[in-house]
């Protein structure tokens, strides 16, 4: 049987199924690996690869093997957003993933998080919870580095996964 936590993320991505190309992306990397808007929204073209493994995205310096559907979708982004601009493409260095107006610059902050609210997609809530499944995985040290957070803060997070598993256990065992 599937805990809430489980189906969690399924059920979000779900709902993302037929929304906007770039809403469904960040939301998915909001919810899979608790990245923040302001950093999706700086994230490049350069960072994204796919080998005969499958596809990875660079979150800092660390590559992440990305689930197939969504792997596609960042491929899709990446084609669309190469022709859908009357503005010239930069010349040399990397490209945004979700490019503003000029393309040169990032999709801003602000509207993207409005878009998401529109569909119903509490970037703040899925990111809590996303940490909190993510910090029940991996060592604290992996999760700063791969995410971008402190030591301390991914400590803490760590510290808030394991007591509430400890208070759910204990009310489990109280019940029996």
């Amino acid at each position: 049987m599937n805990s809430p936590a489980t189906n969690a993320p399924r059920s979000f991505l779900r709902r993302l199924g037929h929304d906007q190309m770039e809403v469904r992306i960040v939301g998915a990397l909001v919810r899979l690996y608790a990245l923040p808007v302001t950093r999706i929204v700086e994230l490049t073209t350069d960072r994204f690869q796919r080998n005969g493994d499958g596809a990875f995205f660079t979150f800092d310096q660390n590559p992440v093997l990305l689930p197939p559907k969504l792997a596609r979708l960042i491929e899709a982004q990446i084609d669309r957003s190469q022709h859908i601009s009357m503005f010239p493409q930069p010349e040399s260095g990397p490209r945004f993933l979700l490019p503003g107006r000029p393309p040169s610059r990032p999709r801003g902050t602000t509207g993207l998080t409005a878009l998401l609210k529109q569909h119903g997609l509490p970037t703040l809530a899925a990111r809590n919870t996303a940490m909190i499944e993510v910090v029940a995985d991996m060592p604290p040290i992996v999760i700063s580095d791969l995410f971008g957070v402190s030591s301390s803060t991914a400590h803490k997070w760590a510290q808030f996964a394991q007591d509430s598993w400890a208070d759910y256990l204990a009310v489990c065992q109280d019940e029996e």
